[in-house]
């Protein structure tokens, strides 16, 4: 969206009132967050600090998945503890995962599975924010997060991987669980370091990132006339110098008001460039299309982006549920790594799937409908490849029954340390909270050796 508007005041949720103001673009690029990021990458430059040329691309999958019924079967458990699929193997001899799952199991030498991570929390709000921040500070009496996630922490220190677009993106929102952008966001660093979220669904034919819609009468056409854009620029100017708008802006400012314009960033955002045949592997659905556009925008320079894969919260129908999620998380993470790879890009995207916490090894009985499985915070696991991981590995291992890790116990911390090794973010860097007290970015946790 770009709007430049002038009316009645307004209040803000800040609690200052404002006449005037400008929007100049995206959510998370607007013109108060885009030149703080311009200014620090700027510091990098200065310093002779060189980042990684590494992205992230983390699907979510919000709600718990449980992780007996994906990528941690137990076929020899009793049967209300193994539940309704079977295991099939993978290319990678003595891998296997769910029966549901045969285009994952065609490319498992592209990404390894961590068996045994664990929290101990079966609390929706407590698991998202440790998985999201590596901190503990959420419950389900108090869900208001308390620190900023892994995604808020690299758009801070590292912007975006190409001038000219969002270092942060969810697709199409941020959400964990019921909040919104929850434990996505950025906290005490600030809200210019929230995620930049689509909207809309990018499956729909008539997908369009919300926050790059034109106001007030403007097209894409006009906007690309920086001649007609300098008369509207102009013309608005003398309306916005009364209370010194304009006469604040500095090289950063006039920059972001460039970016904000860039045919780069509508380019990344159009879904509709790519070949059908390849968004039919993807899946002609929400997850499918989402992880594309996730694609798309890391290989355009966006550094960290979120799919939100939500609704896993099983405590009946599972069976259902399954059979309707399972397929359409095959074909977006399988297609991803085929795709990447094709691309020249697996080793420098890192993928990850996981979710707030696994679910109960033992089915419950569904009070009155069909089994489903309930909260576990002592088990669950997380999907990784590309960015430099190994693929074809198993990391870690769970008892018979898929209840508490018996092999190489791992954190959040510890898969928040991974990624930072892949991003060539310094965990220690530290940011002041709220109370000024400087805060390093993670305490505790090492990356997962055995994934180097």
């Amino acid at each position: 969206m770009f709007r430049i508007d002038s009316g009645a005041p307004y209040r803000k949720c800040d609690g200052i009132s404002r006449r005037n103001f400008i929007e100049l673009g995206m959510a998370g690029m607007a013109s108060v967050g885009l030149p703080t990021l311009l200014q620090a990458r700027e510091a990098w430059a200065r310093a002779g600090r060189t980042p990684k040329d590494t992205r992230v691309i983390l699907l979510w999958l919000d709600g718990g998945p449980p992780h007996t019924d994906l990528y941690d079967m137990k076929p020899d458990a009793p049967a209300d503890h193994r539940g309704f699929w079977r295991p099939i193997p993978t290319n990678v001899p003595g891998i296997r995962v769910n029966e549901m799952l045969p285009r994952q199991a065609r490319v498992a030498d592209r990404f390894s599975i961590v068996r045994s991570l664990c929290h101990g929390s079966s609390d929706h709000a407590a698991g998202s924010h440790v998985m999201m921040t590596g901190r503990w500070g959420a419950t389900g009496e108090n869900t208001r997060g308390t620190a900023p996630s892994i995604g808020s922490i690299a758009s801070k220190v590292l912007g975006s991987r190409e001038s000219g677009l969002p270092p942060y993106v969810s697709i199409p929102i941020a959400k964990t669980f019921v909040e919104s952008p929850g434990y996505f966001a950025a906290n005490y660093l600030g809200h210019p370091y929230d995620p930049f979220e689509t909207g809309g669904d990018p499956a729909s034919a008539s997908f369009e990132v919300q926050n790059l819609r034109l106001t007030k009468g403007l097209t894409l056409s006009r906007l690309d006339d920086r001649r007609t854009l300098k008369k509207a620029f102009d013309s608005l100017k003398r309306e916005a110098d009364a209370n010194g708008q304009f006469d604040a802006m500095d090289q950063f400012e006039k920059q972001a008001f460039d970016l904000v314009t860039s045919p780069q960033v509508r380019r990344a955002f159009d879904l509709s460039s790519e070949d059908p045949k390849l968004r039919d592997r993807y899946g002609r659905h929400t997850w499918g299309q989402s992880t594309l556009l996730a694609r798309r925008l890391v290989e355009a320079g966006v550094t960290f982006a979120t799919v939100q894969m939500g609704d896993w919260d099983f405590h009946s129908r599972l069976k259902e549920g399954m059979q309707n999620f399972v397929p359409k998380l095959d074909s977006a993470v399988a297609t991803l790594f085929e795709d990447l790879s094709s691309r020249g890009l697996l080793e420098k995207v890192l993928v990850v799937v996981c979710g707030e916490f696994g679910r109960t090894p033992r089915m419950n009985d569904g009070k009155g409908e069909p089994p489903g499985r309930d909260h576990w915070g002592n088990a669950m696991f997380a999907l990784l490849g590309g960015g430099g991981i190994k693929g074809g590995t198993v990391v870690g291992a769970t008892d018979s029954r898929g209840e508490a890790p018996t092999d190489r116990p791992l954190s959040p911390q510890d898969l928040h340390a991974t990624l930072y090794r892949v991003l060539g973010i310094d965990p220690g860097v530290q940011f002041p909270n709220h109370s000024g007290r400087p805060v390093s970015a993670l305490e505790g946790g090492e990356p997962i050796r055995e994934l180097f």
